[in-house]
């Protein structure tokens, strides 16, 4: 669905309508292992108001899409959707290692690539959460902990590097970081969490309680975690948000598994 002035937004960010194709992805993305047999999958989308026959045209259009696999009345995240599982995982959860001071560097040194795989390379450096300091140069802080793919060798250089100039300001400049930290802020407050709020009950306490309505605030909440650039500390505005936007999602994250495991 296009973005458009007469949706809803929070903080400039959208809240997309969701459709059933959208609930069940939210919940499939959030199950680990991510698979429900229809049975489960007709009780579980109940309550953000996808009916039983809406449900099931949704499947068989994802079936045939390639966003889901179906043996035995059980439906499966593809391959495809469970790489987009780990980055979300990695979003509420990132794995971070002590910063000392060395930058993850990807010179790019392929030529002759058309637009399309170039926008590719630049959305999977971007998953990576790198930022590119001027064309064919991307860079991130080496505080996350999992090692650059190697198959990024084929089309670049891979270096650890420290730059000359204040890290603090190279990282507000690859970073729209107070925007990113407003935006948090406002979803918080949509959420009924805050800074103090982490590992609250996922905003049950806040303003929006029909279910379809918060699971559309939460899927803009995951998907602000997901350009969370995950920077070290020291690298951050002061109050950063991100923790306490990740506890308020991490929370609701458990209490749709109790939806689906249909203890809620």
């Amino acid at each position: 669905m296009s973005l458009n002035a007469s949706e809803p937004r929070v903080g400039g960010l959208a809240l997309r309508p969701l459709s059933a194709r959208s609930v069940v992805l939210s919940l499939l993305l959030g199950a680990h292992p991510p698979e429900l047999p229809v049975r489960d999958l007709v009780r579980a989308v109940e309550p953000f108001g996808v009916g039983a026959s809406t449900l099931r045209a949704a499947l068989s259009r994802m079936v045939a899409a390639g966003d889901l696999r179906r043996a035995d009345a059980v439906y499966r995240l593809s391959d495809r959707l469970l790489e987009r599982q780990h980055r979300q995982d990695d979003a509420v959860r990132p794995r971070t290692r002590a910063w000392d001071g060395d930058w993850e560097t990807v010179v790019i040194t392929a030529t002759g690539r058309g637009p399309a795989e170039r926008a590719e390379l630049r959305a999977r450096l971007t998953a990576l959460r790198l930022a590119e300091l001027r064309e064919g140069v991307w860079l991130r802080p080496a505080n996350l902990d999992r090692p650059l793919p190697r198959e990024l060798e084929r089309v670049a250089e891979l270096c650890a590097a420290r730059p000359a100039r204040d890290p603090r300001e190279l990282a507000a400049r690859l970073w729209p970081l107070t925007d990113w930290a407003a935006t948090a802020r406002a979803l918080l407050a949509e959420v009924g969490g805050g800074a103090e709020a982490e590992g609250s009950p996922g905003g049950a306490s806040g303003a929006r309680r029909d279910p379809a309505a918060r699971l559309t605030v939460f899927a803009a909440v995951v998907r602000h975690l997901l350009a969370d650039p995950v920077l070290p500390a020291g690298l951050l505005p002061a109050d950063w948000p991100g923790a306490a936007l990740r506890g308020v999602y991490g929370a609701y994250q458990r209490e749709l598994t109790r939806v689906v495991a249909g203890r809620a």
